[in-house]
């Protein structure tokens, strides 16, 4: 077992926290979700907050800590897999760190380094059980960028895989949105929490067909999964705009069945406009065809439900093809409200 110094420096450097208007993040189910916490409520200006999460004071007091983000403007966290050890009673975790900070003249300086969390065993917890804390940090100036940053290893622990600073970006973003839009704890296990990955090649409508293709690199997440659906949130990365999350385009309907009996026979489905969603439900990405397939079930047996299909063009993906199964009639039985995939 490796013994934890109590030291930190996070008060004797300025970190700046970003848009004070984030939403509110306090998660100590894993180092990582931890560390989201800390930067959120430092984020967020509550330093009282900030200040619980350690097990020791890491400044002479609240006001001293406090000041040292008198000048904080944004500060983004990146993090590694963290490496356990247990002992009677207690866990103890390692967690490779990278920041970047900005201060207000905009101005930002990259922090590296680990964080060392401990956390009380909860089934030996007696009448006062302590969440998981952080008991040290060490943390140092690094001239290397954000995502390049991050420790291969903390203290005598393995060295982690090389990083992928895209595949790394697109899971920050994707973190900061699950908060809110997705159901991301306990249903899914690790093997769920992995992005699928790809990697396209494509042109712009304005690019020469003698210009070598652009590359980019596409996401999906795992973010809801209930008894017969399943919803993923997509991000794509080019080298102009780097990652970005997508929107889907998707047509408004109205639906009106045959004596207005909504069990009974659809007469007729009527497209009122569009608007754009960021999950898609049932989706997959087929890198043959460029395409990103949905089919949203309205009830388990699938009789009723839309089913959409976009095509990635020109570095975007586009809506093509939209169905419509309005009737409950144990068929599959669609009406195709949009298509632009046939010929005319």
């Amino acid at each position: 077992m490796f013994r934890p110094a109590l030291a930190c420096i996070l008060a004797a450097t300025a970190f700046p926290a970003v848009a004070q208007d984030a939403d509110y993040v306090d998660d100590r189910s894993s180092p990582a979700a931890l560390m989201r916490s800390l930067y959120n409520a430092i984020n967020r200006r509550e330093y009282a907050r900030a200040w619980s999460y350690f097990a020791q004071p890491p400044a002479a007091d609240l006001e001293a800590y406090a000041a040292g983000y008198a000048d904080t403007q944004n500060v983004e966290l990146i993090t590694g897999l963290a490496r356990e050890e247990g002992t009677a009673g207690s866990f103890y975790y390692q967690l490779p760190v990278a920041i970047r900070a900005q201060a207000g003249d905009g101005s930002a300086r990259v922090f590296s380094g680990c964080y060392t969390m401990r956390l009380q065993d909860p089934s030996v917890a007696g009448d006062a059980f302590e969440p998981m804390h952080i008991e040290s940090a060490t943390l140092r100036p690094s001239d290397a960028e954000l995502d390049e940053a991050l420790p291969r290893k903390c203290g005598d622990g393995a060295e982690l895989p090389p990083l992928d600073p895209v595949a790394e970006r697109a899971k920050a973003i994707f973190d900061a949105a699950a908060v809110d839009k997705c159901d991301i704890a306990p249903a899914f296990d690790a093997e769920d929490a992995k992005p699928d990955s790809y990697t396209l090649t494509f042109r712009y409508e304005y690019d020469d067909d003698d210009q070598p293709e652009r590359t980019a690199r596409l996401f999906r997440f795992l973010c809801y999964r209930g008894a017969y659906n399943e919803s993923h949130l997509y991000y794509l990365f080019t080298e102009e705009d780097g990652v970005q999350p997508l929107h889907f385009a998707k047509p408004a309907f109205d639906i009106h069945y045959v004596d207005d009996d909504r069990e009974g026979a659809v007469d007729h489905i009527a497209l009122e406009g569009f608007s754009a969603t960021a999950d898609l439900v049932n989706s997959a990405f087929d890198p043959a065809t460029l395409t990103i397939t949905e089919f949203s079930k309205w009830r388990g047996v699938g009789d009723a439900g839309t089913s959409g299909t976009w095509q990635f063009k020109a570095g975007t993906f586009r809506l093509v093809h939209y169905a419509v199964d309005g009737s409950y009639d144990g068929e599959i039985n669609p009406e195709v409200i949009v298509d632009y995939e046939s010929a005319p």
